[in-house]
């Protein structure tokens, strides 16, 4: 085979080889360009708009009931029978336990003992009165006697003078007796006062509820030995409930009492439940920042929700003055920056915004960084970056 033969048979095989791989080539370009990671990310956009907006408050509470009653004994003791378990209505006045001193009936015994002693020591006393007032008149009118003998010279002076000083003994004497019955008549004061104490303390062992409410938690046992003022039943008013809340104080800016608020509660499959602002709490908390608030249900939520449960609050705020506005989606944080990608030709480009208030539709305001008109990227497929480029699809269209 000669070399013109042998370059003739090479080229054909070369053309041959180009003729497949050419096509191959370009078929893997728009594959790449179309379908792999070269090629446009579908998006979904959204036009810059300005517009007034409603904002919204967002923030997480605790349920709580406004009034507690937590019933104890006023002394120590013994628990002696408890008559209510957790969740039982009780109505105002009904004994829902009783405290047992085991010495007290002892002590009551022996109050009355004292008791009547000192009746006893009073009728003494009055007696001995009587008897001291007696010869205090006797005294009295023989002193009497022996001066008008004196002046009819039949008695001695000596003698008049020992009547006197018998008198003055016997004037003594009552006014010691007065005091005696005085202090037998106060003795037995104490005495009774100390047994009515005694015996309101008695009836203090008895555990009366103060108002009807629901028993929200059982403290101790029979046979359980509590001290002074230690709380055995917690009782609470069902109707007093309301929720805690805590709000971000960069957002709470317009948050005032009687505003509307919508309760969604945990416990009701995500029912939100109408209710209102009722105070603002005059203090903070400075460790997190939080403003907090009192919200009150419009109408209770059937079931009651349990105490301690948590709950998202958000509370409609005052209408703003129409700004700036964009799709709360629209909204990312890029390399530490809040910003949106705006939709640039082909491509886009990430502008660093300053956000402002949002609503309950999904709307938050652009205070800086954008201009009406402008289209920013509400969902995309993956991830954007500087060099990606993107294709528009329908907002109704899913991008998964």
């Amino acid at each position: 085979m000669n070399i013109k033969t042998f370059v003739k048979t090479i080229n054909k095989k070369v053309l041959g080889l180009l003729a497949v791989l050419i096509p191959l080539l370009l078929l893997f370009f728009y594959v790449a360009l179309r379908s792999g990671p070269l090629a446009p990310v579908p998006v979904t956009v959204a036009t810059v708009e300005r517009k007034a907006i409603s904002p919204s408050l967002s923030g997480i509470g605790t349920v709580e009931a406004r009034y507690t009653y937590r019933i104890g004994s006023v002394a120590a003791g013994r628990v002696k029978r408890i008559t209510v378990d957790v969740g039982d209505m009780v109505k105002a006045g009904d004994v829902v336990g009783e405290i047992d001193l085991v010495d007290l009936e002892e002590h009551l015994a022996a109050q009355r003992s004292a008791i009547k002693r000192s009746e006893a020591a009073v009728l003494s006393a009055e007696a001995q009165l009587r008897d001291a007032k007696a010869k205090q008149v006797f005294s009295a009118s023989q002193e009497k006697r022996y001066a008008l003998l004196l002046q009819a010279r039949s008695a001695s002076a000596e003698v008049v003078e020992a009547k006197h000083q018998e008198a003055e003994m016997a004037s003594a004497s009552a006014a010691a007796a007065h005091a005696g019955r005085n202090a037998a008549q106060q003795s037995l004061i104490a005495a009774q006062a100390e047994y009515r104490g005694m015996m309101k303390q008695r009836d203090n062992l008895r555990l009366i509820a103060p108002v009807d409410g629901l028993v929200a938690s059982r403290d101790a046992e029979a046979g359980t030995t509590v001290l002074a003022g230690q709380a055995i039943i917690e009782l609470i008013d069902p109707a007093s409930l309301w929720v805690a809340v805590r709000f971000d104080q960069l957002q709470s800016a317009g948050l005032r009492a009687g505003l509307a608020a919508h309760v969604t509660l945990r416990s009701q499959a995500g029912r939100a439940v109408a209710g209102s602002v009722l105070r603002i709490e005059p203090l903070a908390d400075r460790i997190t920042e939080e403003t907090l608030a009192k919200v009150l249900f419009t109408l209770l939520p059937a079931p009651l929700p349990p105490v301690g449960e948590l709950c998202e609050v958000t509370v409609q705020l005052p209408p703003l003055p129409a700004a700036l506005v964009v799709p709360n989606a629209s909204i990312h944080r890029v390399d530490g920056r809040l910003g949106v990608w705006v939709v640039d030709g082909s491509g886009v480009r990430f502008v660093p915004v300053r956000a402002g208030a949002t609503d309950r539709a999904g709307n938050i305001q652009i205070l800086d960084g954008l201009q009406a008109g402008e289209r920013v990227v509400m969902h995309s497929k993956s991830l954007l970056h500087a060099r990606s480029r993107i294709t528009l699809v329908n907002p109704n269209k899913s991008l998964l």
